[in-house]
């Protein structure tokens, strides 16, 4: 399906750590999840990695490092490239969209490359990284004022933009025990809220969705800071703001304990 033709969904995917290209599960999930979309004419990630406040979006002039930013990895994992073009274009988009809606308006910053957050799960969907990405940064955690900046950067899914909001449905990295194996059990707080949240966003429960840390079990648990949560936000609101919160969970299960949910929407 050409972009041209269709508004293009909203994603919302957990996006995992350097070792979730040795999942061959996983990556067969993302990829065939990418076979199924209308081909973008570029991304926009919003990764949990990237919290700056002015609001800021990714180089646009010249190409920058992908953003390692983890510790203790094998070698291996610090060589990967994610060569994907630049977008200045959806740049000016966004900063046409909402730079005078944001403190301190957009920040272009020319030295920031794509953290991994954005190209882990881009090399495994997009892997001939041939598709324009940018990165938005998360200005705040605030869900109203994310959800809000969803609502007004939606237009862009006219335009044959991908908008990809990535975090991960529970992070607890207390859980994570490397000699467990990918496929332990979850600890109940993990499971509880992995069935709460399939089950607020299939009745499109937004108040609910906004307000998690009252209304989910095991909320601080699951989450003891919100980061990897808050792309949900500005991804509902870029699918309200389209009319349609219809959501389909595209990927289950869960991977060292965390749960991997990902929502595509309309």
């Amino acid at each position: 399906m050409d972009a041209a033709t269709a508004r293009m969904p909203v994603l919302y995917l957990s996006h995992g750590a350097p070792p979730l290209a040795d999942d061959a599960r996983w990556t067969r999930e993302l990829a065939d999840w990418s076979a199924t979309l209308p081909r973008p004419r570029n991304i926009l990630m919003v990764s949990a990695h990237w919290e700056n406040a002015p609001l800021s979006v990714s180089a646009t002039r010249t190409s920058q490092p992908l953003v390692y930013d983890f510790w203790g990895f094998p070698q291996k994992y610090y060589t990967v490239t994610y060569d994907a073009p630049l977008a200045p274009g959806l740049g000016d988009q966004v900063e046409q969209l909402v730079g005078s809606h944001v403190d301190g308006g957009l920040r272009r910053d020319e030295t920031r490359g794509l953290d991994h957050g954005a190209y882990v799960p881009l090399v495994e969907m997009f892997p001939e990284a041939d598709v324009p990405v940018l990165q938005l940064s998360l200005p705040t955690l605030d869900p109203r004022q994310l959800f809000d900046l969803g609502r007004r950067l939606a237009p862009l899914r006219d335009e044959g933009t991908l908008i990809v909001g990535s975090g991960f449905t529970t992070h607890n990295l207390a859980w994570f025990d490397p000699a467990a194996g990918a496929d332990v059990t979850p600890p109940t707080a993990s499971a509880e809220f992995d069935h709460w949240a399939a089950e607020a966003l299939q009745r499109r429960d937004v108040d609910a969705v906004l307000d998690f840390e009252n209304r989910a079990p095991a909320a601080r648990v699951a989450h003891p800071r919100t980061e990897h949560w808050a792309p949900l936000y500005l991804a509902l609101g870029a699918a309200d703001a389209g009319g349609d919160l219809s959501s389909t969970s595209v990927v289950e299960g869960f991977w060292y304990g965390l749960s991997k949910r990902s929502w595509q929407f309309a």
